[in-house]
């Protein structure tokens, strides 16, 4: 039996096995996530980030804002995170910000994890009042897009990565794509 013969007997008799691992690699890099759009209103909601800063929704007005639930112990938050960063380090100067909010316990850990993994955008710790602004925090990683007037336009349940912050956020940083020109 020649060689092309010995492969296409194997791939016959594997196929069921070589789609299930695809479709779990699939998924364990671009795992499904729900997307809601939305244009609602949101309160000033006042935070204090991880290393002690004072801040306010209000103080995020005129930038396009990512907020992220995550926590520590969340596979698919750490995978999302470093994603997160490259687009910070690239869209940050065009008018974007993020706000991670630890649903961590332990403070300490949130700030340990920040800290050894080198994020260098805001985080914070995910307290009531926030969570309900925000909504049920059903499942994490949880994640909103505000724009540049204070709307949230984008509830993502599921992880983030790059190409899917660009089709999300980079319509927001332009100043005609606001909630004020849209319906």
């Amino acid at each position: 039996m020649n060689p092309t013969d010995r492969i296409k007997k194997l791939l016959k008799k594997h196929i069921v096995t070589l789609i299930l691992i695809g479709l779990i690699a699939y998924i364990w890099f671009r795992p499904p996530a729900t997307i809601s759009d939305l244009n609602q209103a949101l309160p000033n909601l006042p935070f204090t980030t991880l290393d002690g800063r004072q801040g306010s929704l209000e103080n995020l007005r005129g930038k396009v804002v990512l907020i992220n639930f995550w926590a520590t112990w969340c596979p698919y938050c750490r995978k999302e995170m470093p994603a997160m960063q490259r687009f910070y380090q690239d869209y940050q100067a065009k008018g974007f910000e993020i706000l991670a909010f630890s649903t961590d316990d332990d403070v300490a850990k949130a700030v340990q994890y920040m800290r050894e993994a080198g994020y260098t955008f805001p985080a914070a710790m995910a307290d009531p009042a926030i969570q309900q602004t925000f909504g049920p925090i059903s499942q994490i990683p949880m994640s909103m897009i505000i724009d540049r007037d204070g709307h949230l336009r984008h509830k993502i349940k599921g992880q983030v990565y790059y190409g899917r912050l660009e089709d999300l956020v980079t319509p927001l940083l332009t100043p005609q794509q606001t909630s004020r020109s849209q319906p």
